[in-house]
């Protein structure tokens, strides 16, 4: 956090270039010298049965390539690709700061079992989701500037949370039902070719989330992400790291899902919120995050039929909004 306030408060100075070598490189060595003290078994293995050393060497061979991408000549490169600014601080930490989560969850996730440490830990309670959720929303809207480079009503604008229109709100519901059809379709597809590595995922989720298996819980587990995480990819990152990119990056905090089918399912998720966001805002995205979490939660069975005429109808709603729009632009132009 205080990088990310440094690096706002001098956006935009006449050193700012300089400052976002330094601040690249400060946390860049920081990790590094995290991936050496795991490397050299100081802080013990991250979970019962894994290897220390590989996980630290990953940590630092992360810490090194965040290094080189953010690195003056490699800053400018990397901006001709992605929306960013090379002599913005902002958009350097942020680049760095996404290495660095991608790096770390790529290890973790090769180097430890993390299905069966999952499953070592105790159920998440509406607590620690609330805890586990809310540094995203903290760094997004302190990454934008809020009441740094922003006021508050800027601060929306720029992360996409604004009034969203009623067929955005049909579109994100009727998209909510069509990434359950295909997430369910993965599932299917993982229990048929990779029976083992679904079961164990099946046991680590309903371990991991079974406790949240509350009105309550139901309504965190649905609202919380949907917010929290939505504002940071979809609202703060993506405008300026693209759309895959993004993806890629959300999908790589879902290690409860190790290197399976529902991996990859999570990424086609995160490219249709993304896609959400790029065509309408955040707000739709949140909603259809958290539409998506609450029919996954409660399931659908036993309303299959109800759900399938919702769909249609909010599809054909959505579809006669876009017609109409299309049309009423055609009419209009000269």
């Amino acid at each position: 956090m205080p990088l990310i306030i440094t690096a706002n408060a001098v956006a935009g100075r006449s050193w700012a270039s300089q400052a976002t070598g330094i601040l690249a490189g400060l946390t860049s060595g920081a990790t590094f010298l995290f991936g050496a003290v795991y490397y050299a078994g100081v802080l013990g293995p991250p979970a019962t049965g894994s290897s220390a050393q590989a996980v630290g060497a990953g940590i630092m061979v992360t810490a090194v390539v965040a290094a080189i991408l953010t690195s003056n000549p490699m800053r400018e490169r990397v901006a001709r690709v992605l929306n960013l600014d090379p002599d913005n601080p902002v958009h350097g930490l942020a680049l760095v700061l996404a290495v660095i989560l991608f790096g770390s969850q790529v290890s973790l996730v090769s180097f430890v079992d993390v299905l069966a440490a999952d499953q070592q830990q105790a159920p998440l309670t509406v607590l620690d989701l609330f805890a586990q959720e809310l540094p995203f929303l903290i760094i997004a809207i302190t990454g934008v500037g809020l009441f740094i480079r922003r006021d508050g009503k800027q601060t929306a604008v720029r992360l996409g949370i604004v009034r969203p229109a009623w067929w955005q709100i049909t579109l994100a519901l009727a998209a909510a039902g069509v990434f359950l059809a295909f997430g369910q379709g993965v599932d299917w597809l993982s229990h048929a070719l990779t029976p083992g590595i679904a079961g164990k995922v099946d046991a680590t989720t309903q371990h991991v989330f079974g406790g949240l298996n509350t009105p309550v819980g139901i309504a965190a587990i649905a609202v919380l992400p949907a917010i929290c995480e939505e504002i940071l990819f979809r609202g703060a990152l993506q405008p300026r790291l693209g759309l895959a990119v993004t993806a890629l990056l959300f999908t790589s905090i879902h290690t409860q899902y190790s290197i399976s089918f529902d991996t990859f399912a999570v990424f086609v998720l995160a490219l249709g919120l993304g896609l959400i966001r790029k065509y309408t805002n955040t707000t739709s995205s949140s909603v259809c995050h958290a539409t998506y979490n609450l029919l996954v939660s409660v399931g659908i069975g036993s309303l299959l039929g109800f759900a399938i005429v919702a769909e249609l109808a909010l599809a054909a709603a959505t579809l006669y909004a876009l017609w109409s729009r299309r049309r009423m632009s055609a009419a209009t132009t000269p």
